[in-house]
């Protein structure tokens, strides 16, 4: 077990050009040291962690330009999270960041019913300092059950960075889903979501929901089931699963939103058997490409289907020929 990380603490300096005179200076704060969030500017301004030509100021103050700042930054233990030395697979490392692929069946982060081994534990073993990073430097989270790219980052700039890049969408995140139905095109889902007004626990497409966005493609077409290719214009919790429930396609195997099993009319043993046996959503975050956030460099990395996904659209496409070369028979 990793030893417990501990407060990190560093100085930094800068000098506040003229043309910022008359400006507040938490604005220019911002702008000098662009790394941090503002929030956590805001935080260090109050603690008087920052001072202006040797004085403490207050956020709002004007500036005359010319001063010089100094701030100290105070990275604290964020989580308290044991690390375990659980096997990750690595996709992309670096000083800033993680690429990882994420198998199904492992919880993010730390919560009732997974105390411990989850993501976080593992990120913890792996990069003890990710304790002085906000949720251990997750940016974007993936369900239990969904298999994948995500991006960890390691530290604070790197997480405020990537965060800034997500709010402005610039991040490209692309999905395969196996859904029910045979669908004859593609399309948008541009259908608000937020949570379900009985059930906490569901998500639900509602008129006064947060924008989401989600734009699909056919992949591979089976007799009665889909594959698709789910971009994500933004990055509501369950979105695809939501957005695939409300075209009345919902995802294979998924136990919130996909409703009971339905088998396609002249199933073969087999078939049946791949369907009732998958017993998570046929979900996983394929590709994911972001630009780096200290170079600007683009990064681009992908995870190989999972078996089981692999096997479940075997299993359909199977299925899908025996009942074509079926139907030529009888003509």
């Amino acid at each position: 077990m990793s030893a417990p990380a501990t407060d990190s603490i560093e100085e930094r300096e800068a000098l506040v050009p003229g043309s910022a005179a008359g400006r507040r200076f938490d604005a220019v704060l911002a702008e000098l040291f662009p790394e941090f969030s503002r929030s956590r500017l805001a935080e260090w301004i109050r603690a008087g962690d920052v001072q202006l030509d040797g004085r403490q100021v207050r956020p709002r103050d004007p500036v005359r330009g010319g001063e010089h700042v100094r701030l100290v930054v105070r990275l604290e233990v964020e989580t308290e999270a044991v690390a375990q030395d659980i096997p990750l697979r690595i996709l992309h490392e670096d000083a800033d960041v993680f690429v990882i692929d994420k198998p199904a069946g492992l919880v993010v982060h730390p919560g009732a019913g997974n105390a411990d081994g989850t993501l976080v534990n593992a990120l913890l073993h792996r990069d003890p300092a990710l304790a002085s990073v906000p949720r251990a430097g997750v940016v974007h989270r993936l369900d239990k059950d969904t298999s994948g790219v995500m991006v960890v980052a390691r530290t604070l700039q790197a997480q405020t960075a990537l965060v800034a890049q997500l709010s402005a969408r610039g991040v490209h995140r692309q999905y395969l889903a196996v859904v029910a139905g045979a669908l004859v095109a593609g399309g948008t889902v541009d259908a608000g979501i937020d949570r379900h007004p009985r059930d906490r626990i569901r998500m639900a497409v509602r008129e006064d929901g947060r924008d989401a966005v989600t734009h699909y493609r056919l992949r591979e077409r089976f007799r009665a089931h889909t594959a698709l290719e789910c971009r994500l214009e933004t990055g509501r919790t369950h979105q695809i699963r939501v957005h695939m429930a409300h075209l009345r396609h919902p995802i294979i195997g998924d136990p919130l939103y996909g409703g009971p099993l339905k088998l396609p009319k002249g199933a073969s043993e087999a078939l049946v058997a791949a369907l009732r046996g998958f017993r998570r959503q046929a979900l996983h975050a394929e590709t994911l490409e972001f630009a780096h956030p200290s170079s600007g460099e683009p990064i681009r990395c992908s995870a190989a289907v999972p078996q089981d996904m692999q096997a479940l659209m075997a299993a359909l496409r199977e299925d899908t020929a025996t009942h074509a070369e079926a139907e030529r028979s009888r003509r």
